[in-house]
């Protein structure tokens, strides 16, 4: 299965990532993929950008070269559940991922699992980010019957096991095969941190294998049916790529 969109990238925008939005672009004409988002971190983050990054978003073109870019943000989850981004903000964006990172001090299984579930009740976040990371263990049963009941979607990172987070594989098949029986939206993100890896789902390929979780509700496979998925989440539509995309869904 080739998958034609990611949705979890970083720019320079990160001084830990080391692509610009533009090489990107180059690399998804290269590679074939039709539509990106991209998502640095938010400013809660020791190196994310200031938050006038995210509001000035709006200047990225919807199409370049023939390729969609989504405007997005990876959000921090901060130590009260919330996000590390103002709503004002927040709703300029076309998808929002959020996640726990090295602003939050891991404290146990319970609390991690509460901020989760706070973050997707919230209803501002439209993927939950690596939830298998070894370092903040979470209730997964609980938190995907919470993301499917919301209609959040579950990411599997590809970066997981490659270059970050290691010792996470065996925790995200565990989650794929929970995905599986609940029927969870799922997001393939290659989690690049340089434009080389956009589209490198490999080892997301081989969680869904071990879980032996099909394609049916990747979110991936097409533009057109990341599109319906915004919108069932409640963004408004993007002219622009309906108008682009709709006649290849």
């Amino acid at each position: 299965m080739r998958f034609q969109v990611d949705l979890h990238t970083h720019t320079v925008a990160c001084s830990h990532a080391y692509s610009t939005l533009g090489e990107y672009v180059e690399q998804a004409v290269d590679t074939g993929i039709s539509m990106f988002a991209t998502t640095d971190h938010g400013p809660g983050l020791a190196d994310g950008p200031h938050k006038w990054h995210f509001s000035n978003l709006t200047v990225v073109p919807r199409i370049i070269r023939n390729v969609a870019v989504l405007r997005g943000i990876e959000a921090n989850i901060t130590e009260d559940g919330c996000l590390d981004i103002e709503d004002y903000i927040r709703e300029k964006l076309d998808i929002v991922l959020a996640a726990l990172h090295s602003n939050y001090t891991p404290t146990n299984e319970k609390e991690h699992t509460r901020l989760l579930i706070k973050v997707i009740e919230s209803g501002k976040v439209d993927i939950l980010a690596h939830p298998g990371a070894r370092l903040y263990p979470i209730d997964y049963e609980e938190v995907l019957a919470c993301a499917k009941e919301h209609n959040v979607a579950i990411e599997i990172n590809a970066s997981t096991s490659v270059n970050a987070r290691f010792g996470s594989h065996d925790n995200c098949v565990k989650i794929a095969k929970i995905a599986a029986r609940l029927g969870n939206a799922i997001s393939l993100g290659s989690d690049a941190h340089i434009a080389s890896f956009l589209g490198c789902f490999d080892e997301s390929i081989k969680v869904l294998e071990d879980a032996g979780l099909g394609y049916e509700n990747v979110i991936n496979t097409s533009p057109a049916k990341v599109l319906d998925f915004l919108e069932s989440r409640g963004h408004a539509p993007i002219k622009e790529l309906r108008e682009y995309f709709t006649p290849f869904k």
